[in-house]
């Protein structure tokens, strides 16, 4: 494991290049794209590992790079691969922050942080190929599009990913980092265990019989049953699933109707599931039909329930989430690593990378020390600012990673 020396180097060469990097993070900010095709971000990807000397392997079905640092260190050809990550994709999101480098793509804007995450590797991949020889095995650098909802790694992993390592083993660890503003800028959050939840999508199609909104005797109104469903699933997540095994069902989308004198024959209810177990996942899929139906059924109505999988639970290996945080403390002192309480209700895709290697998954704090932590626009908001000061972390803590994992043994 690098001493503290080593570290102290590591986050002083990160704070020296950061002018560079930020450079490279405000032209991706301006010009965010969206899902799985990012050919302007890919090229811009592309041109800076060649630039330093990488070669570059660029997703079939989508816009992703893989490149790899091969060590120099003695045995490092059959030393062991770590895998790095960072995601590219922006959202659908009008950016309204004012910043004079505002994204210039209508309607798109990095408002998740992800153009802070492929620079904050980018910076890391520096860090490692000043320290090539400290390297005994390789890193594999993972940069993916469509985290947001579009399953990139989940389609990386089925391109072969990790048996497209190259000459070596497929790696044996996994991390990545996601910045955020929720955090106070530079502090490294993270838990063991279950991080982030899966999250599932809820379709409900209540159908009556439409007629007029004076005889409601002679229709079936769905709008009443909907309305019942709604209250009915919020009373099954409070009654019937597990206090310390928690779920969240959230309806989030109800149309019905055009106009005020008209039963609908319809309602759509649509809405999100989270879950930080596996065991609560499958029980609450497996709950809701049946009440969905009952209730529709008591009213003459019908009803048609979909459920479409979202990401797994993102669930740290304990082991590596201690490395992390002994590391992080290194870096940048115990005061400034905190281990969440609880997991976090969002969710993400790098869930698939940790189903296959043992890893660690840790929130890094960019929130700008003049913003109210009660007020400060957090991610996906079109308002959200990270501080670009906290970046020198992020690429420090990645290289720090891979120098301990590929340290001689």
């Amino acid at each position: 494991m690098p001493t503290d020396p080593d570290l102290e180097a590591l986050l002083a060469d990160a704070r020296a290049a950061l002018p560079t990097l930020v450079e490279i993070r405000r032209a991706l900010h301006r010009r965010p794209e969206v899902g799985l095709d990012l050919p302007e971000t890919q090229a811009a990807v592309v041109a800076d590992l060649r630039g330093l000397g990488l070669d570059c392997e660029l997703g079939r079905g989508l816009s992703s790079v893989v490149a790899r640092i091969d060590g120099t260190g003695d045995g490092a050809a059959d030393g062991p691969t770590i895998l790095l990550r960072a995601d590219m994709d922006g959202l659908p999101v009008q950016e309204d922050t004012g910043l004079p480098f505002a994204s210039t793509a209508a309607g798109t804007m990095h408002a998740c942080g992800h153009d802070c995450h492929v620079t904050m590797l980018l910076g890391a991949i520096r860090l490692l190929l000043a320290r090539r020889d400290r390297l005994h095995g390789r890193v594999l650098l993972m940069f993916q599009p469509g985290e947001e909802g579009y399953h990139g790694a989940k389609l990386m992993l089925e391109e072969g990913l990790l048996e497209g390592a190259g000459p070596g083993p497929a790696p044996s660890q996994a991390f990545a980092i996601h910045i955020g503003t929720r955090y106070p800028t530079g502090t490294i959050n993270l838990r063991p265990g279950a991080m982030l939840a899966a999250n599932d999508t809820l379709r409900i199609v209540v159908r009556g019989r439409g007629g007029h909104a004076s005889t409601p005797h002679l229709a079936v109104d769905p709008i009443p049953v909907a309305a019942e469903i709604v209250i009915a699933l919020q009373t099954m997540v409070g009654r019937r699933v597990d206090v310390f095994d928690p779920a969240v069902v959230t309806i989030a989308h109800v149309v019905a109707g055009t106009t005020t004198n008209i039963i609908p024959e319809e309602a759509l209810l649509e809405g999100t599931i989270r879950t930080v177990s596996e065991r609560a996942r499958v029980e609450v899929i497996a709950m809701i039909p049946g009440l969905v139906h009952a209730i529709a059924a008591a009213h003459g109505a019908s009803a048609e329930v979909s459920i479409v999988p979202g990401y797994p639970v993102t669930m740290n290996d304990q082991a590596m989430a201690e490395v992390v945080t002994t590391l992080a403390t290194g870096l940048i002192g115990a005061d400034a690593v905190h281990t969440l309480a609880d997991p976090i209700m969002g969710a993400e895709d790098f869930s698939y990378i940790l189903q296959r290697v043992p890893g660690a998954f840790a929130f890094l704090g960019a929130r700008p020390a003049d913003e109210d932590p009660a007020t400060a626009p957090q991610n996906h908001s079109n308002r959200v600012v990270f501080d670009e000061d906290a970046m020198p972390v992020g690429m420090a803590l990645y290289a720090a990673m891979a120098l301990r994992a590929l340290a001689p043994r």
